[in-house]
């Protein structure tokens, strides 16, 4: 039996009493200021909330990136292959050669227009859009030639739009046809990609007949490119040059550094460098002759002073000439560059005006003598016979 309490006893205290002024016992003995725990008790607290808010991101990241996967497991893992793919997207094979061989050379936009009383046909070079991609970071150097396969040495080339797939050409170009040709005419666009040291890469090709076209009125319409066809032969073959010009002293220097490509037939090749002024020859060099060889090497300088004030007035004309079968010298080809000129030797001339005091060196295909002596305005030369010689 227990003992009973006394009067002066006092009860022990229950062991759950002990709890509740634990953590005020702890605080109190705390040497810390009751606001520095406070803080302390918050930090705390975020800190914990963080670590579980970073947890639960977790977990759902992980559970979004396995669903697509876990989906595309079963609808295409299913053996009996009663997928609901091709609902959705066509078929592979068609979806890549058609849609995209279609659009792959790109698209041209042109106008025509026929003068029936003057017998010339105006071609209107607007601009092109997705082309083919022929240099580094997917980009090309485009620009456009045209021409009529029934008259020989005569086309026109655009200027080169830098870094682009879809060039605004905005130019424009005559060609004499008379009515009667129109039905058999075809008119053949070249867009080609400018390279400065190698050949130009074709990116697409026109060929529209005249005939098929009703040039009643003036027609300006989009038009597929197709793949390019044969390449034009260059018997003229190629020149190689450099050009620098100095604004301060006026001092543009030519360097006709080498050519090939030159018909074999042909012996001892040299180039004539002239200087033209308002059509009027101002300044002529020439480099000695090269015996021997198809692809003459030259590396020749040569200094000419040109102001400023007369940059944009000039025409440098480099003429490549040799001896031909019957022992006399005839031009082999020619190349124009200066404001006058279109397509890469234009380029080139731009790019000499922008990088002044800097060597800038191309090459240049070599143009029918008549085709440069028609952009410069120039007369045939009569050749006189005289009197005991053969010609």
């Amino acid at each position: 039996m227990g003992h009973p309490l006394g009067p002066h006893s006092t009860p022990a205290p229950a062991s759950t009493t002990a709890i509740p002024g634990l953590i005020p016992d702890l605080i109190a003995r705390l040497p810390w200021p009751r606001w520095a725990i406070i803080v302390i008790a918050v930090a705390a607290g975020v800190l914990m909330v963080s670590c579980l808010l970073c947890a639960v991101c977790c977990c759902c990241r992980r559970g979004h990136r396995k669903k697509p996967r876990d989906r595309e497991a079963v609808g295409l893992g299913s053996p009996q292959g009663t997928t609901s793919s091709h609902l959705v997207q066509p078929d592979v094979d068609t979806s890549e050669t058609a849609p995209e061989d279609a659009q792959h050379w790109g698209r041209l936009q042109l106008s025509l227009e026929y003068d029936f009383s003057r017998q010339e046909i105006k071609v209107g070079l607007k601009q092109a859009a997705d082309l083919r991609a022929c240099g580094p970071g997917g980009t090309a150097d485009p620009y456009a030639r045209v021409s009529l396969p029934t008259q020989a040495g005569h086309s026109h080339e655009t200027r080169v739009h830098r870094g682009t797939l879809c060039p605004a050409f905005q130019e424009t170009c005559c060609f004499h046809i008379p009515q009667e040709e129109l039905a058999g005419a075809t008119l053949r666009v070249q867009v080609l990609g400018s390279k400065r040291f190698s050949a130009p890469e074709p990116l697409g090709e026109l060929s529209l007949p005249l005939g098929a076209v009703d040039l009643q009125h003036v027609l300006e319409q989009w038009y597929q490119l197709g793949p390019p066809g044969a390449a034009e032969p260059e018997p003229s073959g190629e020149l190689c040059l450099s050009l620098r010009y100095v604004p301060s002293s006026g001092r543009m220097t030519v360097v006709v550094l080498e050519a090939r490509g030159l018909s074999p037939g042909l012996a001892d090749p040299y180039v004539k460098v002239q200087l033209m002024l308002n059509q009027r020859k101002w300044r002529k060099r020439k480099t000695s002759a090269r015996k021997g060889t198809a692809s003459p090497y030259f590396n020749e300088a040569f200094t000419f002073l040109v102001p400023f004030s007369q940059i944009q007035s000039v025409d440098l004309v480099l003429a490549v000439w040799a001896r031909g079968p019957q022992f006399r010298a005839e031009p082999v080809g020619k190349v124009l560059l200066g404001a006058r000129a279109s397509g890469q030797p234009l380029q080139h001339w731009a790019d000499m005006l922008a990088h002044a005091r800097r060597p800038v060196a191309q090459w240049h295909p070599l143009r029918p003598a008549r085709e440069v002596d028609r952009a410069l305005g120039l007369k045939p030369r009569l050749h006189l016979t005289l009197p005991g010689s053969r010609d």
